[in-house]
């Protein structure tokens, strides 16, 4: 059974930072592509950040220089790390996990993050 936990999620002033972890179990985590999105009240999910399984990353223009994403295979983690925060970043955060030979997405519970200005 598949399971992304996410942490980290708070509040946080304009200009802040913080750091989302996402602990994967019950997959092969090697072989996942990682990715963060995010969902603000009315808005679709949108993609933030995303890390291959060699380790390629690639960003949302709107996170591009403040956001960074890594992912430790031997613990079956993914992390944000989120700097220079600005109200607009405000959203649920989602862990995902994307299989590309079967097409299997998986998803966390979601963390909320509240930028205050």
């Amino acid at each position: 059974q598949v399971q992304l936990v996410e942490s980290g999620g708070g509040l946080v002033q304009s200009g802040g930072s913080l750091r989302l972890s996402c602990a994967a179990s019950g997959i092969i985590f090697s072989r996942y592509v990682m990715g963060w999105y995010r969902q603000a009240p009315g808005q679709q999910r949108e993609l933030v950040a995303t890390i291959f399984s060699d380790y390629a990353t690639g960003y949302a223009d709107s996170v591009k220089g403040r956001f960074t994403i890594s992912r430790d295979n031997a613990k079956s983690m993914v992390y944000l790390q989120m700097s220079s925060l600005k109200p607009e970043d405000t959203a649920v955060y989602y862990c995902n996990a994307r299989r590309i030979s079967t097409d299997t997405d998986n998803w966390g519970q979601g963390t909320q993050v509240t930028v205050s200005s």
